[in-house]
């Protein structure tokens, strides 16, 4: 009986990439005859045609699946909602966008069929994206890395193919707020890095903005690691005796005959730069209570409007 592999596809806003996507995903099941592919959307509330070509899809070709959301949650949940549906042998995760490559995935597949678990895809190369955004992502995993004793794979998005024990694992992880680039490391097992370029989108503008990403980066470093609490204490203690020392110095001047002068400016430096350190420390711990009280409310991670299952033979 054929192994099945599940190529897990969030899509949010793609109507213009998906014909060319089709074509792509086409010429992959074409050259992997030994193979039952699935291909599994979830449809993140794309509020163009993007449902109604994957539904178009499906009438047609007997491997498409679908998961189309109750509204937009984001692509961290939309995976976790992929992983909740997989039946496969492996699962292979590929942005809508074309920038990660359909076929490079039977590489991956013979390197899982030697024993690997997560083979991910490493860029080589970034086309189409600025001097800006990349440094901004190698300052972010540089931290992350520094943060943490958890070995992390450095520009490295999801586009990887993962075992079924892997998807297993990562079902078992129901935090809301989620960064599963980091949630891929924690896991462990065998890894398997290949070096790929990384093509611009196909079509279409990317969803992705500063503002999302900067959000994105918060959320990988607080859930992954509890750093920032520790690196306030230190940054707190640190103060604290900085102010120590220049007490007592302000005490000790008046026994050698030195005057202490009024010092205005000195004064009000030192009170601001102390606020500002207690307003940061209360940020970084206010991070971490509003992700408590987030996780407390233990609502589910998405509402399903439609899901369509293929209706080619599946493994039992």
């Amino acid at each position: 009986m054929k192994k099945k592999i599940t190529v897990l596809i969030p899509a949010y806003n793609e109507e213009q990439v998906l014909p060319m996507l089709q074509k792509r995903l086409h010429t992959l099941g074409e050259s992997l005859p030994n193979y039952e592919l699935e291909f599994l959307f979830v449809n993140d509330g794309s509020r163009d045609g993007t449902m109604q070509l994957i539904r178009d899809w499906a009438e047609h070709d007997t491997r498409v699946s679908y998961i189309d959301f109750a509204r937009n949650f984001g692509k961290e949940i939309g995976m976790i909602a992929g992983f909740d549906h997989i039946k496969s042998d492996a699962t292979v995760i590929i942005d809508a966008d074309l920038q990660d490559p359909p076929e490079l995935i039977p590489k991956m597949i013979e390197l899982w069929e030697q024993g690997y678990d997560d083979v991910y895809a490493r860029r080589r190369s970034r086309t189409g994206e600025t001097w800006f955004k990349k440094k901004t992502s190698e300052w972010y995993y540089r931290v992350l890395q520094k943060s943490t004793r958890i070995p992390i794979q450095r520009d490295t998005g999801d586009f990887r193919l993962l075992s079924q024990r892997c998807i297993t694992a990562l079902t078992q992880l129901r935090e809301s707020q989620r960064n599963t680039k980091a949630l891929f490391s924690w896991i462990g097992f065998k890894k398997k890095e290949i070096l790929y370029d990384r093509d611009p989108r196909a079509a279409g503008e990317t969803k992705w903005n500063y503002a999302k990403l900067i959000n994105l980066a918060i959320d990988g470093i607080t859930s992954f690691t509890t750093a920032p609490l520790r690196l306030s204490s230190l940054l707190g203690g640190l103060v604290s005796l900085v102010a120590f020392i220049y007490i007592a110095y302000l005490l000790i001047r008046p026994l050698f005959g030195v005057p202490t002068g009024s010092g205005y400016a000195s004064l009000m430096a030192v009170i601001l730069f102390l606020g500002g350190v207690q307003l940061l420390s209360l940020g970084v711990i206010g991070e971490y209570i509003g992700r408590i009280f987030n996780e407390t409310k233990q609502r589910p991670l998405y509402l399903i409007d439609e899901y369509h299952e293929s209706t080619q033979h599946t493994k039992k």
